[in-house]
């Protein structure tokens, strides 16, 4: 077991800069936080084009996980905000016990659009994860919905996967070392 840990520490270092820090950047990248990792991946890559597929395996590997993290975040968010919101129901507010009950929320209509539609393509509106800006949150708002965890997880992973191929092979085509 040791002889494992020992070679897997060794795959993931360089002198350096190494695949452990393209996972974390990944990672980190896929929660809410506004990180780049392509430009991670990329320069890692350009130290080392030998390690093409492993970096691209790494950064889907942190990428799906750090979705997996938002998709549970948005679960325990809807857990916190019912519970909230069935003690306001009652009289109860955590904020202030002394104010009344706060009026139900309106959605708008672009939030209704939404909800309609992730509900309508289920968990395979998570293959769209990778996309810029809506991506992240849109992992969290799975998580909120309740959709299939394991199915989203395998959809975000494909469309990560297929993010990180071509942005990393049209960066290295555009930028040679």
């Amino acid at each position: 077991m040791e002889a494992w840990i020992q070679q897997l520490l060794t795959w993931l270092a360089l002198p350096q800069f190494g695949l452990s820090t393209v996972f974390i950047v990944a990672l980190i990248s896929a929660t809410l936080l506004p990180l780049g990792s392509e430009p991670a991946v990329a320069g890692l890559l350009h130290l080392n084009p030998d390690l093409f597929w492993q970096a691209i395996l790494v950064a889907t590997a942190g990428n799906t996980l750090g979705g997996a993290i938002s998709w549970w975040t948005g679960a325990l968010a809807r857990t916190a905000w019912y519970k909230a919101r069935s003690l306001r129901k009652v009289g109860l507010d955590l904020a202030d016990p002394s104010q009344p009950p706060a009026p139900p929320n309106k959605q708008s209509r672009h939030q209704r659009m939404a909800r309609i539609w992730l509900r309508k393509f289920g968990a395979k509106a998570c293959l769209l994860s990778w996309l810029p800006i809506v991506g992240d949150p849109l992992c969290a708002v799975a998580g909120w919905l309740r959709l299939p965890f394991w199915p989203c997880v395998f959809y975000m992973a494909v469309g990560k996967f297929l993010r990180y191929l071509v942005m990393t092979a049209t960066i290295l085509h555009f930028w040679p070392s």
